[in-house]
């Protein structure tokens, strides 16, 4: 996991992704980054995610229904090529095979509710 400052002005602390079926995003991430849940509200509403440590990092909330677009998301690996396959495996739409970029490597991804992250590693 990349080194984030917690609770800074101004960083990126929480992201939120919306999502028309938790199941579905649960298993995906799960699957491919070891990601834990936390389910929050009655019905959910809300899923808490926890990346690979107790700190909750982010979250999926329920829409009826989701546009692909918005912020890109950034999640960092110690070795793309595992993380590649892992996101092909858990059954990700790959949108950009991996790539140079001037701070190293990276690809994008499309997870089951249709958001486009992007894994990256550095040079």
């Amino acid at each position: 996991m990349a080194d984030f400052a917690r609770n800074t002005h101004h960083a990126l602390d929480y992201v939120e992704l919306p999502v028309t079926d938790f199941d579905a995003v649960k298993t995906f991430y799960g699957d491919a980054f070891g990601w834990q849940f936390t389910d929050y509200g009655p019905g959910p509403a809300y899923v808490g995610i926890r990346g690979t440590s107790d700190d909750e990092v982010g979250g999926f909330r329920k829409e009826e229904q989701v546009t692909p677009g918005g912020p890109l998301v950034l999640l960092y690996s110690t070795d793309l090529e595992a993380s590649l396959r892992a996101v092909r495996e858990a059954g990700g739409e790959i949108t950009q095979e991996p790539f140079d970029f001037p701070g190293g490597r990276r690809f994008h991804f499309r997870d089951p509710a249709g958001n486009e992250l992007g894994v990256w590693t550095a040079a």
